[in-house]
């Protein structure tokens, strides 16, 4: 087993370079629609698979977010969120969100939402602000309405000890304050996935933590052939200079 260690930004990279070679993907990419809704995750993501159809001018990471959570006292860029990236057929539909063509999403279309929590069980769930249930409502609503398939890309820096359903009836309780929680009935897509699918070794999560920007990084073993360890290690290593992020 190789040991790798993956800064938060290192992996939100790691997930989306993986993401466009996930089967799911490659089939919708050809013929159907998917959904990226904006999120710090889904950005890397959107990213990749976008470069992948050769259609990643004019996206920026910038700005493709819902609600963030920065460190007490500091400051983030004002700017205007943008639109969810949706693509009919392998094209870019520029300028439209979950909301403009959620009445139009059948089976075999695919929704990428990101989450605030995943449990030992890889069950994720995500904050939700908006009264009205956001764009997980939106998303769950096709994934049961239709059979939308829904992919929930998330890093392990956000796993919880506790069973997200336990956590969500606490959240969401009415004597309770603060943001709710939303379990998500998706397929999720971590790191451990994502090795996976580029290297086709079995990874799993050994510790985690770190200071000087390696905070929430994790630390990954990578078990295979010799090829694939050393495949991991390179492909670890291709990515080691991915800045903090900045949206």
């Amino acid at each position: 087993m190789k040991q790798l260690i993956l800064t938060p930004s290192m992996s939100k990279r790691l997930i989306g370079k993986a993401m466009p070679l996930h089967p799911v993907i490659q089939i919708v990419l050809n013929k159907g629609t998917l959904i990226i809704i904006a999120g710090t995750t889904n950005g890397y993501v959107a990213e990749e698979i976008l470069r992948t159809i050769g259609q990643s001018e004019g996206f920026s990471r910038t700005g493709f977010r819902r609600g963030v959570t920065i460190a007490p006292g500091s400051d983030m860029p004002k700017v205007a969120p943008t639109a969810d990236v949706v693509i009919r057929d392998g094209s870019w539909q520029k300028g439209l969100s979950i909301f403009d063509v959620l009445n139009d999403l059948k089976n075999g279309d695919v929704i990428l939402k990101g989450a605030n929590a995943v449990d030992a069980q890889f069950r994720a769930a995500v904050w939700v602000a908006d009264s009205k249930g956001g764009t997980i409502l939106a998303a769950i609503t096709a994934m049961i309405g239709r059979r939308v398939q829904l992919l929930v890309p998330v890093g392990l820096e956000k796993r919880v000890i506790e069973d997200v359903m336990v956590l969500a009836e606490r959240c969401n309780a009415p004597a309770s304050e603060g943001l709710r929680l939303m379990p998500i009935p998706g397929q999720v897509f971590t790191e451990i996935e994502a090795l996976k699918l580029l290297t086709g070794g079995e990874a799993c999560l050994l510790a985690s933590g770190g200071i000087y920007g390696a905070e929430g990084s994790v630390y990954l073993g990578i078990s295979g052939t010799q090829e694939q360890m050393r495949t991991a290690v390179d492909l670890v290593n291709t990515i080691s200079s991915e800045p903090p992020c900045r949206v």
